[in-house]
């Protein structure tokens, strides 16, 4: 029996435009009375065996699927953001501005314990990593930036970052912290007491127990 190439073309635009696969019934039913859709549908699918796109019957039912040795070309990579606390944005900043440096003193210019995750969620997204020891009593850890942060931030050097007088034109410095900044200082002393860390005493009853973070020109 002979296969029109119209009656091909008719059942392949069946298969694209169908949003499921589609049964014998379903293809007859678009096509003219004398056709024989089991043949249409062997035809199309030698007809697609060497391409990027197959036709096949699942169920009962035919569509259009991609070919299975090409399948690991529409693998996605979904990369979920994820919101930095603000304690981890101020400690990123003061790790920029003042690398190397140690957990001590990054707590010490942020005027408030920081809690244990912190550092953790930083090296997580690669923007900070160890940077070695310091030579004192105790050999802390001191950490940096990596070359991942300079990437993200679009930087080639730390150097590229803004100064004083671009952090005061933008109005990312103000006279006094933000209030929000002592409920959150409150909050992760606490949350790090329960840790073992800082103690949850007397360091956090009134604002003026926060100190404000050190500008790159401050050192």
């Amino acid at each position: 029996m002979t296969i029109e190439k119209a009656h091909l073309r008719m059942a392949e635009a069946l298969l694209f435009a169908a949003v499921e696969p589609l049964d014998e019934g379903s293809i007859a039913g678009q096509l003219p009375d004398d056709v024989d859709v089991a043949a249409i549908m062997a035809a199309l699918t030698e007809a697609y065996a060497d391409r990027g796109v197959n036709v096949v019957f699942i169920g009962g039912k035919w569509s259009l699927r991609t070919a299975s040795d090409l399948k690991h070309l529409l693998e996605r990579h979904v990369t979920l953001p994820r919101r930095l606390s603000r304690a981890a944005v101020e400690t990123l900043a003061i790790i920029s501005y003042h690398q190397p440096v140690t957990r001590a003193e990054i707590e010490d210019i942020r005027g408030v314990g920081m809690s244990r995750g912190t550092l953790d969620i930083l090296m997580e997204t690669g923007w900070v990593r160890p940077k070695g020891r310091r030579r004192v009593p105790g050999q802390p850890i001191t950490y940096g930036t990596s070359g991942d942060f300079l990437e993200h931030f679009g930087l080639e050097d730390v150097g590229d970052l803004p100064g004083l007088d671009e952090l005061k034109a933008t109005g990312l410095l103000r006279p006094e912290p933000p209030a929000s900044l002592f409920a959150e200082a409150r909050a992760e002393a606490a949350a790090t007491a329960g840790e073992g860390g800082v103690d949850d005493g007397d360091d956090f009853e009134d604002e003026s127990s926060v100190a404000p973070m050190r500008t790159p020109d401050e050192g």
